[in-house]
C-alpha cells in the first residue's frame, strides 16, 4: 500500500523516511533495502579512517598549518569502550603556548568522514576574519572535552572543537563545533555552545563559519560561553553583522 499524496509531498521538504508505504504489516522491499544501506554506511562512518596527512594539506591550501596531538586512546576499539579516554590529552608538553588566544581542535570523534569533509572549508570561511588565532591541532580517537585539555596546555582563553557527530540514518558525515571559554578540566557541555550538523545537505560550512564567528566575538566580549551565550543575531533581513571586539 502507497502513502496518501499529500503524506508523500512531504518527501520534497525532508530526507527523513516518511510516506514509505507498507507491505501487509512491513516496509516496501525497497524502503528495507534503502534502510540497511543507511544503517551500512552509518557504521562504516564510525570506523571510516582517519587520513591525518590528508587533513593536514587540505588544512595548508587554506593556509593552516596543523599540528597532531593524541588523545590517550591507542586504538578505534579503545575510543569506542573507554569515553573517558578519549577526553584526555596523552602528553601536553611541547605543545605551543597561545596565551588570549583561541585553540583550535580537529577530532575524529563518531565520524572520521565528516571532519575530512566539512572541517577544511568552515576553516577556510573563517581565515582572515578570525582575531587572535591560536595553533590548529589535530588529534584521533578524541571526544569534544579533549578540548579542554588541550586548551589548558596551551594556555588559551577559548577553544574550538570541531569533531565528527554520530552518525545518523541520514547524516553519515555531520560535522559539529563546540566553543568553550577558558577550558579547563572539569567544563560541562551546559558552558559551551554547539553549533551542529555542518555540512551541504544541513547547515553549509559558509553559513556556520558567520554564525561561530558572532559567537567567537559575543564571547569574548561577555567572557563567558555556554547557556549564558545566546545566539539572538537579529532576524534574517536585518542587521546581522558580525560585532568586532578591540584587542
Amino acid at each position: 500500500m502507497t502513502a496518501p499524496v499529500f503524506w508523500r509531498d512531504l518527501r520534497r521538504f525532508t530526507p527523513a523516511r516518511v510516506a514509505l508505504g507498507r507491505v501487509g504489516n512491513g516496509l516496501p522491499t525497497d524502503a528495507y533495502l534503502a534502510f540497511q544501506a543507511a544503517q551500512a554506511a552509518a557504521r562504516d562512518a564510525v570506523y571510516a579512517t582517519f587520513d591525518i596527512p590528508a587533513l593536514q594539506g587540505a588544512l595548508q591550501e587554506a593556509g593552516l598549518v596543523a599540528s597532531v596531538v593524541h588523545s590517550a586512546c591507542p586504538d578505534r576499539l579503545t575510543f569506542l569502550l573507554r569515553p573517558d579516554l578519549g577526553r584526555r590529552l596523552r602528553d601536553p608538553a611541547g605543545l605551543p603556548l597561545a596565551p588570549g588566544c583561541l585553540a583550535i581542535l580537529l577530532c575524529d570523534g563518531l565520524s572520521p568522514t565528516a571532519v575530512q569533509r566539512h572541517a577544511p572549508p568552515l576553516l577556510a570561511c573563517m581565515v582572515g576574519r578570525l582575531e587572535r588565532m591560536g595553533p590548529v591541532l589535530i588529534a584521533a580517537q578524541g571526544r569534544v572535552a579533549l578540548g579542554d585539555d588541550v586548551g589548558r596546555a596551551v594556555g588559551a582563553e577559548a577553544v574550538l572543537v570541531l569533531i565528527g557527530e554520530r552518525p545518523g540514518l541520514t547524516a553519515p558525515d555531520s560535522l559539529g563545533a563546540y566553543l568553550t571559554w577558558q577550558p579547563r578540566n572539569g567544563r560541562t557541555d551546559a558552558e559551551r555552545n554547539c553549533v551542529s550538523n555542518i555540512r551541504p545537505d544541513g547547515l553549509p560550512p559558509a553559513a556556520a563559519a558567520d554564525k561561530l564567528l558572532w559567537l567567537i566575538a559575543r564571547m569574548r566580549e561577555l567572557r563567558l560561553s555556554g547557556v549564558g551565550l545566546k545566539d539572538d543575531r537579529p532576524a534574517q533581513g536585518q542587521d546581522r553583522s558580525i560585532p568586532v571586539i578591540s584587542t
